[in-house]
């Protein structure tokens, strides 16, 4: 297969309108390679042919002695800028139609990257609820764990101490009932000395003072606690064998109940 021979002086006359060398030649090999102007009918009548622009192949030559030449005449100028004004409108036609679909394929791609965006940024938000909840979630946990340790040392410390374990917080008519129950429940000495103690502290509650021993009623107390002063009067001390944990117990419940009962010393004549 080979390109058909054709009349050059008529292919160039064709290029010079501004047609393509491949629509040139298509249009003179299938016109009969006879006149300008059969050549440019051609292209009109197949303009639409999707291998216009694709340059003919044939198997064997043809004659190329044209039996006229035709000039170009004014006609047949106007039909070949006619031809190429239509094919520049085709083109401007096919370019308006690639750009919208560029353009589709623009805002097709900003859609999905926002999308994308929004669906990272949710799962940041959701990373981070994740990650506070957690640390909230320790952070209770630890507090509940230092407030256990604490609560457990004081239980010790007051066993240690010797003191009797802390109730919970009660009501002040119940806190009297049970400084009313804790009288009736105790020896009869324990009674005498909780009610002395009591009045001791009742008294230095009066006074508005810090220190016990500064007080009168203070010495008392401690004596009440089995205290013994030293020769001159000058110091206390509480001797091995005089130690009574449950006298002992009786005055920190009294001096609790001093310090916490908002009504203590109420029901005293």
């Amino acid at each position: 297969m080979a390109v058909p021979q054709v009349n050059k002086k008529l292919l160039d006359e064709l290029e010079a309108m501004g047609f393509p060398r491949p629509r040139a030649t298509r249009a003179l090999h299938f016109s009969g390679n006879s006149s300008l102007e059969a050549a440019i009918e051609w292209v009109i009548d197949h303009e639409n042919d999707s291998d216009i622009d694709q340059m003919p192949l044939v198997a064997v030559d043809i004659n190329l002695d044209s039996p006229q030449l035709f000039d170009i005449t004014e006609q047949m100028k106007m039909k070949a800028q006619e031809l190429r004004n239509k094919e520049h409108k085709k083109k401007e036609v096919e370019e308006k139609k690639l750009e919208r679909q560029r353009e589709k394929e623009r805002i097709r791609a900003s859609k999905d990257l926002t999308e994308a965006k929004r669906i990272l940024e949710s799962n940041e938000k959701q990373r981070y609820l994740a990650l506070k909840k957690k640390e909230k979630e320790e952070e209770k946990r630890a507090r509940e764990k230092i407030v256990k340790k604490l609560e457990h040392d004081k239980v010790e410390r007051r066993s240690r101490l010797g003191l009797p374990p802390e109730s919970p917080s009660v009501k002040p008519s119940t806190h009297l009932l049970q400084e009313k129950t804790l009288q009736t429940s105790l020896p009869l000495k324990s009674v005498t000395n909780a009610e002395q103690m009591r009045e001791c502290l009742r008294s230095l509650k009066r006074n508005h003072q810090d220190r016990v021993g500064n007080l009168r009623g203070g010495m008392e107390f401690l004596e009440l606690c089995g205290f013994e002063r030293t020769e001159g009067d000058e110091f206390l001390y509480l001797p091995d064998d005089k130690v009574n944990m449950e006298l002992l117990n009786t005055a920190g419940s009294e001096l609790k109940s001093a310090m916490t009962n908002p009504f203590f010393g109420l029901l005293s004549v």
